[in-house]
């Protein structure tokens, strides 16, 4: 951890033990290999692991961005600012390197294997309005330029704001790329393998009435897959088939949620008003993790490290599952903060 500063203010220790009971089918991880384990009664804790990264101990940067385990069980995080790009860190929670080539506003990515058996990371940039497929030794695909491949009718008319704002990307089983512009007109765009245009739906206008797509993913819990919006200010999810067809509300009554990952039928969701939960298929909250009532720590990201609490959250901005079924979130913080929580038996 020596590239990584370290703080000054006094390390919190608050007796609050952040455990919860779930009783869960057999998981596999969206982008990594499957599991077949079945786990009963499993319990979620806040890992002992990650506490330099969880408790302010080691300044990570400004956290806007989002977080994916790879194949090898290591964790990418999208950092933005100074320290900005993707930082890689053991299981143990060790900083390893930063991945050459990152760009510093990775706002949205994902890991995905893909058929030829590599592994790449598909992105969008949120200031350079830029899609980028790139493989983990930072060698670059793609680099699109979005205002260009998307059509100007898209964008946003608004001259005072940028054209585009892209917040997320995700990859289909057939390598079609999805994209959405969730700061600015919530629509989702769709290329194909080579990033050639497709195709663009959803939107603030019905039938989708998104009030800010924030992050995308495709959800491989249903054959065909489909894909799913958190759609942060209308606090639910949202289910549409790859061609864009509307599905439906596949869960609401959430505490703006901000990004998802799978793990067999399960879903976890990071909510920016405090809290995490883990959904089954039904779209029902089956447990809520580390939940913060305070107002003025939630939904921002200038809570100080000082007033960071054990294994309660303040804007969870981004998550994954690893393969082993263990939760990881990085939260929407100036001073940056990840926290693992523990399946454990």
């Amino acid at each position: 951890m020596s590239t990584h500063q370290t703080n000054t203010f006094p390390r919190l220790f608050l007796a609050i033990f952040s455990s919860v009971l779930i009783s869960s089918n057999a998981f596999s991880h969206a982008h990594g290999p499957s599991h077949k384990n079945s786990l009963q009664n499993a319990e979620y804790k806040l890992s002992a692991k990650w506490s330099d990264l969880a408790d302010g101990s080691h300044a990570v940067g400004n956290s806007h961005g989002e977080i994916d385990v790879a194949k090898s069980g290591d964790v990418y995080v999208s950092i933005m600012g100074e320290k900005g790009g993707v930082q890689i860190y053991s299981p143990q929670g060790e900083y390893k390197s930063n991945v050459p080539n990152a760009p510093k506003d990775l706002h949205g990515f994902v890991i995905h294997l893909d058929a030829d058996g590599q592994e790449y990371i598909y992105a969008a940039q949120l200031d350079k309005k830029r899609i980028i497929k790139m493989h983990l030794n930072g060698v670059k695909v793609l680099d699109i330029d979005a205002t260009q491949v998307i059509p100007t009718k898209f964008h946003n008319p608004n001259k005072d704001r940028n054209a585009l704002s892209l917040t997320a990307a995700d990859v289909d089983q057939d390598g079609n790329i999805y994209v959405v512009d969730g700061y600015s007109r919530d629509f989702i765009h769709k290329l194909n393998p080579k990033g050639e245009y497709i195709a663009s739906f959803g939107g603030k206008d019905a039938p989708y009435n998104f009030n800010n797509c924030h992050k995308i993913s495709i959800d491989p819990r249903f054959k065909p897959n489909r894909i799913l919006c958190t759609d942060r200010n209308n606090a639910r999810l949202v289910h549409m088939q790859l061609d864009g067809s509307l599905i439906g509300t596949f869960a609401d009554d959430l505490r703006r949620p901000s990004a998802v990952d799978f793990y067999g039928d399960k879903i976890v969701v990071a909510e920016i008003k405090g809290r995490v939960s883990v959904l089954d298929k039904q779209g029902k909250v089956l447990v809520a993790l580390g939940t913060n009532e305070v107002a003025n720590e939630i939904s921002t990201n200038k809570v100080s490290p000082e007033k960071w609490r054990e294994g309660v959250f303040t804007s969870p901005h981004g998550i994954t599952f690893d393969h082993q079924g263990n939760i990881y979130i990085t939260e929407w913080n100036k001073w940056g903060r990840i926290l693992r929580f523990d399946l454990t038996h």
